[in-house]
Order: C-alpha cells, then structure tokens, then sequence
C-alpha cells in the first residue's frame, strides 16, 4: 500500500520519468486555425489561448526521455514544441508585423532576439527557441530536413504545417515539407542553370554538408528540378513579414 500511495504522489507532483505527450489537442488548433498554405490566424490563437497554454503545458510537464523515448519520438516532440512556442510568442505581443520586431521591443537584458528569450519550461529547464532548434534538434539529429519543419512565424519560412507532426509519420511528413518548401516560387526558384535558394541554404550550410553531402545533393533529391554540377546558386532576400492572413 505504501509503495502504491508513493507511486500516486509521484504521478501527482510530475516527478516521474517523463510519459510521451498527446498532441491531439495541438493538431485540432492546427487544422482549425492554419490554412493548408500555411498561412497562420493568429486571432484565432489567441481567442483559443487556453487551449494553446494546456498544450504548452503538456509539453512542459513531459520532457523527452532520451533512454526510453525513439528519435522519431524526440524531434518530433522538438518540432511541434518550437513551432507551438513560436506561436505563443508571437501571440504574447501581437500584433506585431514581424517576430523580429519583439526583439527590439522587448528591452530585457541579454536579450538580442525573440530566440534568446527564455520564455518556455521544459521539465525544470527555462529555453529559449535557440535552445531547442539548435541545443536539441540540430546538436542531437543529423537531418536537415528539420530545417524545412521549423516556423519562426515569417513569410519567407517553410510553411507551418497544419497538421502536428506526429513520430509514425514523421520521414513522410518531412520528406513532404522539404518537397513542398523547393516546389514553392516565392521561397525557392528552382532552375538547372540558374537556381535561387532561399537563405537558410546559406545560414546552414554546414547542415547540407554533412557526411560528404552538400546544399546541391539535397535540392536535387527532393526537387523535381535539378541542378546542373556546373550551376551558380544564388539566394533570395528573406521576407521577415508575418506569416499571418
């Protein structure tokens, strides 16, 4: 009985091992309120704050277990948790023309960028977006497709998927995104001769070059256009602008 009632109050207190969070209750907001564009209501989040905070709450209370938890289990609670916390934030100071307008508004010090604000608990942890893009996902995880999952709520990012991603469908998931992000005009313009990538092709190119691979491979994998060896790569401006309707 005794080890029973301490087994309670542990599950009660949170102070067990870690249990792999639901994300049903994220992938409802998703559908309801991100178009399959990807275009973001913020409004909408806001009026369902109390359900986004017991989401947020959720993942709070159950960090990954990375002795019992799969890696498909692991970046996917990483993914959904940037992306949800991105969200958190920008609803925090909307409406906002541009996430990067919280960092200079926010005036805290040490605090250059809205990714270097610690407003998320993880377990007993305070993180920053930084720290879970890349502390966790980039550090642990050798795929660059994270790239095109990760939504730090701006026009020229990947679109924000409006769906969770969920740990039996992940490859397929990021395989689509990855495809979607090359096949769309506005963030890549695909040609053999003259491609134009969009900046994060630039900013993690070291991601792309790993293991002997490279920035072109990855294109020419997931694009339906391919690069030619000989072809100059340039980059497009990237849009900061929310990625809200």
């Amino acid at each position: 009985m005794k080890k029973g009632f301490l087994a309670v109050m542990i599950l009660a207190f949170g102070f067990a091992s870690s249990a792999q969070p639901s994300h049903e209750i994220y992938d409802a907001l998703l559908k309801k309120h991100v178009t399959q564009a990807g275009v973001v209501d913020y409004k909408g989040f806001l009026k369902d704050t109390v359900t986004l905070n017991k989401y947020l709450e959720i993942l709070s209370k159950n960090p990954p277990n990375e002795k019992t938890w799969s890696k498909e289990d692991q970046m996917t609670y990483w993914i959904n948790a940037y992306n949800a916390f991105t969200i958190k934030l920008i609803t925090n100071y909307y409406p906002v023309k541009s996430i990067k307008d919280i960092g200079s508004s926010i005036q805290i010090p040490f605090v250059n960028t809205p990714w270097d604000l610690k407003f998320i608990t993880i377990g007993k942890e305070k993180m920053d977006l930084n720290n879970i893009e890349h502390g966790e996902l980039r550090k642990q995880f050798d795929d660059p497709r994270i790239h095109m999952a990760l939504v730090c709520a701006s026009k020229s990012c990947p679109i924000l998927l409006n769906e969770a991603y969920d740990s039996k469908r992940l490859d397929a998931q990021l395989n689509q995104q990855a495809k979607a992000f090359l096949a769309d005009p506005f963030r890549n313009k695909i040609s053999a001769n003259n491609p134009q990538l969009s900046m994060l092709f630039k900013w993690y190119s070291m991601d792309f070059n790993n293991k002997g691979g490279s920035v072109r491979e990855f294109v020419n994998r997931y694009s339906t256009i391919k690069i030619k060896p000989n072809a100059k790569i340039s980059h497009i401006d990237y849009d900061w602008g929310l990625n809200e309707q």
